[in-house]
């Protein structure tokens, strides 16, 4: 099959043929019809993930058929469209029992743990645990932009923050978590303000309904936040990762506010100094979220199959496996907006 490949930690990803992924024991092989590009892939391509094993195939979010199926599988079939989450846990621990496979100890990951989607075909493991049937309302590449972003965001505001009507949510990076944010917030009935170092990034978040946007650049964000909100946000969201964007998030909450943080940290950022006085005093909840397991996944594909969240509009392009070799290197300073999704027959 062909796959984009990285030889070792920030080499320059090539396209080439490799073998065919091998059938798991309590899973399947997936022909992956659109999987999307990013900033987590970044991350694997830069070598800040001790998981990853070079050579490597990144690739976490997708969707497609499955094409083979391990006997022991239950739950699918051969020619299901199925999606998953970027965390795929074992099926058999007390966290996957209870439905939390996104803490799983024993978890997998797609493009991290094992060679990923940005290839003609993926293997997924324990299957029944994991995947997902998309519903024939969902548009595969919508399904693809579930993976990690949406559904990050998602249960960051859902299961997470519990975001209710009426409440201020700012967002502190409007790629594809925060864009995915904005999205959530405003359906659940909340305010949102999001803020990001690119007016093309504020722009898409403006087109999606953020109440409010700030340049990151030359402003003191916790204050901005709090003369908009009047006294500041009731959730705040941190989707880039660094010392920063933690704390300007942290800063912007009200009394009893709640932060979620979703973006992930670079090694070479350094341990963000989070304003615990300020956590003390004002009884803030610092929240962590990492992904959402296959088992909260149907409410969310409902509210999609009824038109009550809009993925789809998130994406901005489609490109093939070379075109998505040559933007991993720049993704973490990419500055255009929206989602991109490759389609590795292209």
């Amino acid at each position: 099959m062909r796959a984009v490949v990285i030889d070792a930690p920030q080499a320059q990803p090539e396209v080439r043929e490799v073998p065919d992924p091998s059938l798991p024991t309590g899973g399947v092989v997936v022909r992956v019809e659109a999987t999307g590009l990013c900033r987590s892939d970044w991350h694997a391509w830069a070598g800040h993930d001790s998981d990853v094993a070079f050579p490597h195939v990144p690739g976490h979010e997708l969707a497609g058929v499955v094409v083979e199926v391990s006997p022991e599988v239950r739950g699918f079939s051969v020619g299901d469209r199925v999606t998953v989450p970027f965390i795929c846990g074992c099926g058999t621990c007390h966290w996957c029992r209870e439905g939390q496979a996104q803490v799983c100890p024993q978890q997998q990951q797609p493009g991290f743990t094992h060679w990923g989607s940005f290839a003609e075909y993926v293997a997924l493991h324990a299957a029944d645990t994991n995947l997902i049937k998309v519903p024939d309302a969902v548009e595969t590449s919508t399904a693809a932009a579930l993976g990690c972003r949406f559904a990050t965001a998602y249960r960051a505001l859902v299961g997470r923050a519990a975001v209710q009507p009426g409440e201020w949510v700012t967002v502190i990076g409007a790629g594809g978590v925060g864009l995915s944010t904005v999205m959530i917030a405003r359906a659940l009935g909340a305010r949102t303000i999001a803020v990001d170092r690119h007016q093309e990034a504020l722009a898409a978040a403006s087109a999606l309904g953020a109440d409010h946007t700030l340049l990151a650049e030359g402003q003191d964000i916790p204050q901005a936040v709090a003369e908009l909100t009047g006294g500041g946000s009731h959730v705040s969201v941190d989707a880039v990762g660094s010392e920063q964007t933690s704390a300007d998030a942290v800063l912007s909450l009200r009394r009893r506010g709640r932060h979620v943080q979703v973006g992930l940290l670079a090694p070479t950022g350094g341990h963000p100094r989070i304003p615990l006085d300020r956590a003390i005093a004002w009884e803030l909840d610092i929240l962590g979220s990492h992904g959402m397991a296959a088992a909260d996944y149907p409410a969310m594909l409902e509210l999609i199959a009824t038109g009550e969240l809009a993925p789809h509009h998130l994406i901005e392009r489609t490109v093939s496996l070379e075109a998505a070799a040559e933007m991993l290197p720049g993704f973490d300073t990419a500055t255009v907006a929206g989602m991109t999704m490759i389609n590795p027959w292209q």
